[in-house]
């Protein structure tokens, strides 16, 4: 019975919201802030802009638009918070889920076509959930000033009931080309004899960091280091 009424409380809720003008969160007035050395502008916009075709879950974080090389583009990052998805499969009363969507659409006669979506969740967690993009580090670049947009993305996610590291992910696309770095956040753990303890921190690139541009993996590790330090509360 306590799945059923969170579950129905959580529809009410999320379909209210969808129903309402999605306007785009505070994240977004100072997530773009390599925007102003582009060679094109990145709008902010909310679902009245949006072209028909362009479908998305959960509540909007960010929503942009902008024109460069590869056409007039849009990209829009949602979560859907903690709450109990049907479609996945539950052991506990007390278990929820947490997801999180990117997406990018070309636009073409007002209509919307995807080209690629990033999608992960937690499911069935009986203790502390997560599933979220980390404040302020939502960008539009051009770092290799090819006149197509890089789109930087960067996440944690977590199920546990200690102070364990999170799963922390840099994910970018320059057009459909992804790129993605991996790891976990760092936890200081506890002090003793005057020396500083921390868990975590460790990650890893994929073969396209590798192989791409310098200044791709230049800009994913320095995105990487100043969100490294979990700070409990300040994320959210």
């Amino acid at each position: 019975m306590k799945k059923i009424a969170v579950f129905i409380l959580f529809t009410i809720v999320f379909y209210s919201c969808k129903q309402e003008i999605s306007k785009t969160s505070d994240d977004a007035t100072t997530a773009l802030s390599t925007a102003k050395n582009l060679s094109f502008k990145v709008n902010k916009i909310d679902s009245t802009n949006f072209p028909d075709g362009l479908k998305y879950e959960g509540i909007i974080k960010n929503a942009v638009r902008w024109k460069d090389k590869s056409g007039d583009n849009i990209v829009i990052t949602t979560e859907t918070g903690h709450y109990i998805n049907p479609k996945f499969k539950h052991e506990s009363e007390d278990s929820s889920d947490a997801e999180l969507f990117a997406y990018h659409y070309i636009i073409s006669g007002n209509k919307a076509n995807q080209t690629w979506k990033v999608y992960d969740y937690i499911s069935d967690c009986p203790v502390e959930i997560a599933a979220y993009f980390v404040k302020n580090t939502f960008n539009i670049t051009d770092l290799n000033k090819n006149g197509i947009a890089e789109v930087w993305l960067m996440y944690k996610t977590t199920c546990h009931g200690d102070v364990s590291p999170l799963q922390m992910k840099v994910i970018m696309y320059e057009g459909k080309e992804k790129y993605a770095m991996r790891g976990e956040n760092k936890v200081l753990l506890e002090t003793s004899e005057g020396k500083e303890k921390y868990i975590g921190g460790e990650y890893t690139f994929d073969g396209n960091f590798q192989k791409g541009p310098k200044v791709f993996k230049e800009f994913a590790l320095n995105l990487w280091n100043k969100n490294i330090m979990q700070k409990w509360g300040d994320d959210q």
